[in-house]
């Protein structure tokens, strides 16, 4: 049984019955031919949510992205680095010393997952800063996701792979060439380390680095150059997800502009449902903002993200797989006639 017929059978009620539908909704959205944009929080390159998200990438169900730095950088940490991590199944009793030890012995954790200092993040390091001073030599700019590519482009870091690179995220995202926007790439080791070699003065400045006003330009760019639907799935809160959702209100009250709006809305959250929360607000509250209309498809699964999305993503793989949704998109079109 695939997960898609799995989750058909069990998924009937309650969380469960939101996620089914989400997911059902997500696959109607792409048979209508519509696009997806992805919103990505949390530590979920470190979950190794890249299993499943590298196939909907590479199989064009996501067609760009906005996350965190941290997950920019910890999908290409854990390609180089996968078999030096180190799993704590009992992080929840660690002691303020033991927490100590580990940072002295070079891991930094992240939930029952520390990531080792050296093989991981300083591998990277020297590898990234000379692109940096060929992009300065150049006079050339680029966002953070394209130095990125870069790096896993020139094939320096091939050798290091420790994990099948199907799994890697990052290394679909680089081969579709798909846009990832990073609202406060500073909030990152790699945003750290850039700054500080501005500092040590292996940089002469900060102009190589496009701001995340610029990026926000490029998004408003994306987004009226896409000719179908765009849905809006969302893991966690926070910038990720603020920053790209806020890109309709933008063009429509800003610019004056006339776009679509988002045409399908799911978030995967943890959070206590709060006003006044970003990340626990319902879906319906961004109608207020400009970013929703009343009949768009909306969802809220209220749970953890390191559970959901992999099973969402792999129901929409499945269902495409098994020609269930083109038969769906057929019956919709003839519906239309």
């Amino acid at each position: 049984m695939n997960i898609k017929d799995f989750v058909d059978l069990n998924f009937r009620h309650f969380n469960a019955a939101a996620l089914k539908d989400a997911a059902e909704a997500y696959v109607e959205h792409m048979s209508e031919g519509g696009k997806m944009f992805l919103a990505m929080a949390g530590a979920m390159s470190t979950a190794e949510l890249g299993i499943t998200l590298a196939e909907m990438i590479r199989k064009d169900k996501i067609h760009a992205i906005s996350t965190t730095g941290a997950n920019l950088e910890e999908d290409i940490y854990n390609l180089v680095a996968h078999n030096d991590y180190k799993r704590i199944p009992n992080y929840r009793e660690l002691t303020p010393i033991q927490e100590q030890e580990l940072r002295d012995a070079g891991w930094n954790r992240v939930t029952d997952t520390c990531i080792p200092e050296e093989t991981a993040i300083r591998k990277m390091e020297h590898h990234l800063l000379k692109i940096y001073q060929d992009a300065e030599k150049a006079g050339e700019r680029y966002f953070p996701y394209q130095y990125m590519y870069k790096l896993l482009k020139s094939g320096v870091l091939e050798k290091s792979y420790q994990i099948d690179p199907k799994h890697s995220w990052m290394l679909a995202a680089a081969e579709k060439n798909i846009p990832v926007f990073t609202g406060g790439w500073e909030d990152s080791t790699c945003g750290n380390i850039f700054v500080s070699h501005i500092i040590k003065k292996q940089l002469a400045s900060h102009s190589i680095m496009k701001s995340g006003t610029e990026q926000m330009h490029a998004l408003v760019d994306w987004y009226l150059e896409q000719k179908e639907k765009i849905g809006f799935f969302q893991i966690g809160g926070g910038i990720s997800g603020d920053f790209p959702i806020c890109v309709v209100p933008l063009i429509q009250q800003d610019l004056q502009k006339d776009c679509n709006f988002w045409s399908y809305f799911c978030q995967i959250s943890d959070s206590t449902t709060s006003y006044g929360s970003y990340s626990g607000a319902t879906p319906n509250e961004k109608i207020t903002w400009g970013k929703l209309e009343p009949d768009t498809p909306r969802f809220i699964v209220e749970s953890d993200a390191t559970i959901v999305a992999p099973l969402i993503f792999q129901y929409v793989l499945d269902s495409f797989s098994t020609g269930a949704s083109k038969e769906k998109g057929k019956a919709v079109a003839a519906a239309a006639k």
